[in-house]
C-alpha cells in the first residue's frame, strides 16, 4: 500500500550539525522505492542550507519553511492530507510546537508517527521532569519508531504510554557509502568524523586523544563541526566538516576509523550510530567503544573492534597491520550488504505499518 508520507525532520539535504542525515535519507529513499511519496519539511536554520551535501533527490520533495511559528503553521497545513505524518525528534526548532501539532492534524484514517532519532535523550529529559508536556503526547502518536535503543528504550516508551515503539537501526545504503580509492589527504592510522557535542566531547577526549597521546608516533584525523579551538596532540590534524561526499574517501584511506558514541547511547546500548554502517560499507576497519548489543550487528574480533577504553583504541592501533585491517573490513562489508541495509530495515517499517508488529 502505497502512502502520502509527510516528515518533518532536521534537514534530509544537509549534515552539517545534522548526523541524522544519512539514516533519513536511507530510510526515506527505501520507502519510496516501495512506491510511498515522500515530503519532506525542513526548517531553514543553523545555516543547513549554505551547507548542503547533496541536491534536492528525485525520491522526495523537499519543503523548506521559515524557522518562524508562522513558517511551522503554514508547512502544518501543506502536510494535513498526507497518510502518513511523521514528526522526528531534534528539528532543532520548533520542536514542542510540532509534537503538539503533528497528531492531531491526522485526518480519519491517517497515522501520526514520532520518530526518534536520539531516544536515550528525549527519555531521559522526560524521565527527568515530570512536567515535560511529551508526557501527555506519547500515546496520542499511533507508532513510536526509534533510531535504535533495543529493549531498555521499548520498555521505557511503552511505560510512559506508548502505544507501539518499535527500533528501526541505522544501516547502509550501498549506492551511498562504498569502498572507493584512498586519498593522501585523509591517510592517517586512525581517524574519526564526529561534530562536537556536550555529551560525547568526554568520551572523545578518553578514546580518540588520549590514544594519540600514547601513540605519539602515529598519524591520527579528526573531522567534524565544532573542534576548531580544542588543544590536541600535535599528531591529530583537524579538517573540520567533512562533507557526506568525502566520507567513502576518508573511511578508505585510514588504517582504521574510531566510533565514539555519546553517554546516552553508549549507557542504553543497541544504538549503533550511522558512522559504523558507513565505514562499513567502505570497507573500513572499524574500531568502536563498548556498547551493549555489539554482537547483535557485528561480530568482535572479526568484523570489528571493540574497546572498553582509551588505552584498548591505543593497543589495537598498535597491534593493528594493513592486512588484518582490510580482512576485518572486508568482513564488516558482507556482513553490511547481508544483513544490514536500508532496504532490510524499512521490510519492518512495512510490516509495523500494516499492524505485523514484530
Amino acid at each position: 500500500m502505497s502512502r502520502d508520507i509527510a516528515f518533518f525532520g532536521s534537514s534530509l539535504v544537509s549534515a552539517y550539525w545534522n548526523g541524522a542525515a544519512t539514516y533519513y535519507r536511507g530510510v526515506l529513499q527505501a520507502l519510496a522505492a516501495n512506491g510511498h511519496r515522500i515530503t519532506f519539511y525542513e526548517p531553514d536554520a543553523f545555516d543547513r542550507q549554505k551547507h548542503r551535501d547533496i541536491a534536492d533527490p528525485d525520491w522526495a520533495r523537499i519543503v523548506i519553511y521559515p524557522a518562524t511559528e508562522d513558517g511551522v503553521d503554514r508547512a502544518l497545513e501543506q502536510a494535513r492530507d498526507a497518510d502518513l505524518l511523521v514528526k522526528a525528534s531534534g528539528v532543532g526548532v520548533f520542536d514542542r510546537l510540532l509534537e503538539e501539532r503533528v497528531p492531531g492534524l491526522r485526518r480519519d484514517g491517517a497515522l501520526a508517527l514520532f520518530w526518534d532519532v536520539d531516544a536515550p535523550a528525549t527519555l531521559e529529559r522526560i524521565g527527568s521532569d515530570p512536567a515535560d508536556p511529551f508526557h501527555a503526547l506519547i500515546p496520542q502518536y499511533d507508532i513510536v519508531f526509534t533510531y535504535g535503543g533495543g529493549p531498555p528504550v521499548v520498555a521505557a516508551y511503552e511505560a510512559f504510554g506508548a502505544r507501539v515503539c518499535v527500533p528501526i537501526y541505522n544501516g547502509l545504503d550501498p549506492s551511498t557509502h562504498h569502498p572507493a580509492p584512498p586519498e593522501p589527504r585523509f591517510g592517517c592510522d586512525l581517524g574519526l568524523v564526529a561534530n562536537r557535542l556536550p555529551d560525547r566531547e568526554r568520551r572523545i577526549e578518553e578514546f580518540f586523544l588520549a590514544a594519540a597521546a600514547e601513540l605519539h608516533d602515529r598519524r591520527f584525523l579528526l573531522a567534524g563541526a565544532g573542534w576548531g579551538d580544542k588543544p590536541m596532540p600535535r599528531n591529530v590534524g583537524y579538517i573540520g566538516h567533512l562533507y557526506t561526499a568525502d566520507h567513502n574517501a576518508f573511511n578508505a584511506s585510514c588504517l582504521a576509523v574510531l566510533n565514539v558514541s555519546r553517554d546516552s547511547m553508549a549507557s542504553n546500548g543497541y544504538s549503533p550510530a550511522t558512522r559504523v554502517f558507513e565505514a562499513a560499507g567502505a570497507g573500513a576497519c572499524l574500531i568502536t567503544d563498548a556498547w551493549e548489543g555489539i554482537d547483535r550487528f557485528f561480530a568482535p574480533g572479526s568484523e570489528i573492534l571493540v574497546a572498553e577504553n582509551g588505552p584498548a583504541v591505543a593497543d589495537h592501533l598498535a597491534r593493528l597491520s594493513p592486512a588484518e585491517a582490510r580482512r576485518i573490513g572486508d568482513a564488516a562489508r558482507r556482513r553490511a550488504l547481508a544483513e544490514h541495509t536500508y532496504t532490510q530495515r524499512v521490510r519492518l517499517v512495512e510490516d509495523v505499518l500494516a499492524g505485523r508488529l514484530p
